[in-house]
């Protein structure tokens, strides 16, 4: 079947065009889904050789983020695609999921241009908990790129945190402090409890593999009285059921535990009252809803793995703007980012432990600007850079 529906006349381009989709999904398959999912590694890898499959891509869907290959790839796991579950593996399966795509394209088009790659990952709290246990309470949360919001209910979930090495259960070396004869040795006796927390009856329970001083988990659970967030796209998966089905679309083929951890979320937080929620720009809606949080609680500005979506320069721009907001609030406040140390090269720079290769995919977790530890891309490790650096004075 011909599917090319680029324009004749601009043929050169459109060729341009197809090769790079092509050329993105093959970083695709190679960057991130090898290791993580061998479904999406096949499937994006045979997109990518699939010239004129690409061609469809490239002259229909306008370039950027509409041209993620995980936005196809949910798209038609949301319109129950073939293969759904498992994804399509071998050739054979590979010809069904295509022509089935083909076929329901103007469908399938129409989810991607409607929805975008807005993951949310609950675990991620994990991380982020002990460092909100020690900021001076009442807190009040807003995230930035909150998607559905999950992040804001640290407070609903219970957390195991177990012995690991800096890069627990992502994967972690045996090289310094934390070397079978290093300082921390004894902390790679992989699943020993080190510290328990949070609501006893939670339907999700996370666990995260950490390292270093005990006393730098938490002990108690942050009190938050006020949660809001902002997303271009905010979504409710607790009142609408379209918004739950696409975060579980966009859970990867195979991954059960995932999409387990997306149900039990949903559930623990479905009692609670809904956050504050604002559809808009990050920079642009951030001052407006930074005044609504109540001044006798610490306002804490956060994000995870939001800023790599936003070009340098507005990343710079919306760093100055919270620390404008923070310094110009009464009682100050304080600012936690969990990004991949090429987003905010100015903080990771400082870290006392420069990225190697072997944390490519690990996040750098920050309080006002520094590094405090290197965090799982999917909170479930945690390995403090250095014992008591946190700075918690002031509001």
């Amino acid at each position: 079947m011909v599917v090319n529906v680029g324009n004749p006349g601009n043929a050169g381009r459109a060729a341009g065009n197809t090769w790079g989709v092509a050329e993105r999904y093959r970083e695709f398959s190679w960057r991130e889904a090898r290791g993580r999912s061998e479904a999406h590694q096949e499937l994006s890898a045979r997109i990518s050789q699939d010239a004129e499959f690409c061609d469809l891509l490239s002259g229909s869907l306008p370039a950027g983020d509409k041209q993620h290959p995980d936005l196809l790839l949910a798209a038609v796991r949301y319109l129950d695609g073939p293969h759904a579950d498992r994804g399509p593996r071998g050739e054979a399966a590979y010809g069904r999921w295509r022509e089935w795509t083909i076929r329901h394209w103007d469908e399938v088009r129409a989810v991607i241009m409607q929805r975008a790659v807005q993951t949310n990952e609950p675990a991620r709290c994990a991380a982020l908990l002990p460092l909100l246990a020690r900021l001076p309470q009442p807190l009040a949360l807003l995230e930035a790129g909150t998607s559905a919001g999950l992040a804001l209910h640290a407070d609903r979930y219970r957390y195991r945190y177990e012995a690991g090495g800096p890069y627990g259960a992502e994967g972690y070396g045996a090289e310094g402090p934390y070397a079978a004869d290093g300082p921390y040795g004894e902390d790679r006796r992989a699943g020993a409890l080190r510290a328990e927390v949070g609501a006893p009856e939670s339907p999700l329970v996370l666990t995260c593999h950490t390292g270093g001083a005990a006393d730098e988990l938490p002990d108690r659970m942050p009190q938050i009285v006020w949660r809001g967030g902002i997303d271009l796209d905010p979504l409710d998966p607790v009142s609408e059921p379209d918004d739950l089905r696409w975060l579980q679309a966009l859970v990867w083929p195979g991954d059960g535990e995932r999409a387990a951890r997306l149900s039990a979320a949903v559930e623990a937080v479905r009692p609670a009252p809904r956050p504050r929620m604002v559809r808009g720009d990050l920079i642009g809606e951030l001052p407006a809803l930074a005044a609504e949080a109540p001044p006798e609680a610490t306002l804490v500005i956060f994000h995870s793995a939001v800023l790599s979506y936003l070009p340098p320069t507005r990343r710079e721009e919306f760093a100055r703007l919270v620390r404008s907001l923070l310094d110009g609030r009464p009682g100050g406040g304080h600012w936690v980012s969990n990004e991949h140390h090429s987003v905010l090269p100015w903080i990771t720079d400082a870290a006392p432990h420069a990225p190697r290769p072997d944390d490519a995919l690990l996040l750098t977790l920050a309080l006002d600007g520094h590094p405090v530890a290197l965090t799982g891309p999917y909170g479930r490790s945690l390995h403090s850079l250095s014992s008591g650096t946190t700075e918690t004075s002031g509001r």
